[in-house]
């Protein structure tokens, strides 16, 4: 379907405009810069998202193929400009195909470790020579001072034939590398490996962020994992596939493939702010993300972990501002899970059910919500949101339902699940299990253990591991159950005059508002206006 609503047509406008100025250009993303009536903010996803995984975890192709086919089957999810062949984004996530990087770099004379002691980080780079190398050389350098190793990059083919050939749409389109990181001698293991990977990633962005000065250099890090690589971009659905060259290789192997078609609602369309994003891809919209947002940035002076050490205050900001939602709730999943929440665990805290007024739900998991409560905001709104770290992939629902997520088993151990039924074709007499997702409920795949772990076990097990209830009861304080406070009459060595002239009020305001409020019980009317300045204008205080 075209998008002609007004807010997309001013988008493009603003964009053109912006490209072609000389103060407020443009950024290599495509997102013009907030100027005169116009705010980036204020652009608003009906999304489709789904996935393919083996159950027990076995790496093939097909998955990958599965994933792609999966994905054009949600071209209706997305949106289409007034360019025909401009979409709002596209991608693909995956396992790292451990056989085909080791047999590419080979060629390159770089000997991989073995699975699982090293990373593939995915950038999005300027098509400018110089800023290339001197961002490989920020990385290197980076890298070295975080104690790991930098064992190559790799130029990722790629064919843009079946792009928009409009001039501004290929000015946005980035230069694609992957870096190839070992494991220094200080990560023992993959769980301490993947914590020194995020830190690395956070300097490494802040530290070119800080060189853009508030602008954008198009550099960008779509993932960066032992486990995980995203390949994504401002695509059509079936784009992916014909654009990346990898994702056609036999040697491309992988037993997961999460695809996301996006139908950009809460901000404009680029090219890093299409899903998957590192650990989650979403259909819906998170409709606190200010409060969410503010309350992360607020937490920054107080949060501490013994698994980050020092190294925590490097990890600022947790979400950078522009981003989307589905950004920033992946930067709080990712900052929970590498700070010791399990996955499921964390989810939980970010996506609760609702349960204050559950009169079904165990006491054990009421204490559960109502402990994380005081620790975590919820991230509320309509959305089906599926999530994985590569060894684990499952999908939640929001807690009133208002997205829709169903999933069938297959005999031959695939699980697929999807913003709508249909999406893959397959036998009748294949499928094992046909449902949906309910509100609040968690679908969650452990292809270690090779088996659906039930909504009910994850959340009773959670639940049932710390005494949530002692520790609510030993620490929280409730209003309503507080002794009530004798009153006490004020001191007499001030008179009340200089108290009211202490606190800013007037003759006026105790005549004419005061009194009538205190005899009557309701608030005075005027028919003068009032002269008191905003409080822009004026070096008073504002009284209550």
């Amino acid at each position: 379907m075209t998008d002609h609503s007004p807010s997309r047509q001013i988008g493009l406008n603003l964009a053109q405009d912006a490209a072609t100025a000389v103060k407020t250009p443009a950024f290599p993303s495509g997102l013009p810069r907030k100027q005169g009536l116009y705010d980036p903010r204020n652009e608003h996803d009906g999304c489709g998202v789904g996935f393919v995984a083996h159950l027990k975890g076995e790496k093939s192709h097909q998955i990958v193929r599965d994933g792609l086919f999966m994905l054009e089957n949600l071209t209706h999810r997305g949106a289409v400009g007034a360019d025909p062949l401009m979409g709002d984004g596209a991608g693909i996530l995956v396992q790292i195909p451990d056989r085909f990087f080791r047999e590419e770099m080979a060629k390159q004379g770089v000997t991989l470790p073995k699975a699982g002691e090293y990373a593939v980080g995915y950038l999005f780079m300027p098509r400018d020579e110089a800023l290339i190398a001197h961002f490989k050389e920020v990385i290197s350098e980076v890298v070295a001072e975080e104690g790991q190793i930098v064992l190559g990059f790799r130029d990722v083919p790629v064919d843009n034939s079946s792009l928009s050939k409009a001039p501004d749409i290929a000015a946005t389109e980035p230069h694609h590398v992957q870096v190839f990181i070992g494991a220094g001698r200080e990560a023992a293991s993959s769980d301490e490996f993947e914590r020194r990977l995020f830190t690395l990633r956070k300097v490494i962005s802040n530290r070119i962020y800080a060189e853009a000065d508030g602008g954008d250099l198009g550099f960008y890090i779509v993932s960066l994992s032992t486990t995980t690589i995203v390949y994504k971009g401002m695509f059509l659905a079936y784009q992916v596939g014909a654009y990346y060259k990898d994702l056609a290789d036999e040697r491309f192997q992988s037993a997961v493939a999460l695809v996301h078609q996006r139908f950009s609602t809460n901000t404009f369309p680029s090219w890093k702010l299409a899903h998957p994003y590192r650990m989650v891809a979403h259909n819906g919209e998170i409709n606190t993300l200010r409060g969410n947002v503010n309350w992360m940035a607020a937490r920054q002076a107080s949060v501490s972990s013994p698994l980050f050490g020092d190294d925590i205050s490097k990890l600022w900001p947790i979400s950078y501002e522009g981003q989307s939602d589905t950004a920033c709730f992946d930067n709080a999943l990712e900052f929970l899970v590498r700070g010791g929440y399990s996955l499921s665990h964390a989810v939980m805290m970010l996506i609760p059910e609702a349960w204050a007024g559950n009169q079904l739900m165990s006491p054990e998991r009421k204490a559960f919500y109502e402990y994380h409560a005081a620790l975590m905001e919820p991230w509320d709104g309509p959305a089906a949101v599926a999530f994985t770290d590569g060894r684990q992939i499952g999908a939640t629902l929001d807690r009133n339902g208002l997205r829709p997520a169903r999933y069938i088993v297959t005999s031959d151990d695939r699980v697929i699940m999807a913003s709508e039924a249909g999406v893959l074709p397959v036998a009748e007499d294949k499928i094992v299990k046909k449902w949906r997702l309910q509100p609040g409920k968690m679908l969650l795949i452990d292809m270690e253990e090779g088996r659906i772990i039930s909504d009910e076990e994850v959340k009773s097990s959670l639940a049932g591991k710390h005494p949530y209830r002692q520790w609510l009861d030993n620490t929280q304080l409730i209003l309503e159950e507080l002794k009530p406070v004798e009153p006490r009459a004020l001191r007499r060595d001030v008179s009340l005059i200089d108290r009211q002239q202490a606190f800013g009020y007037t003759h006026e305001d105790t005549k004419l508002l005061m009194s009538p409020m205190a005899t009557t019980g309701q608030e005075a009317i005027g028919s003068m206006g009032t002269d008191t300045p905003i409080s822009a204008m004026s070096d008073k205080p504002k009284l209550l």
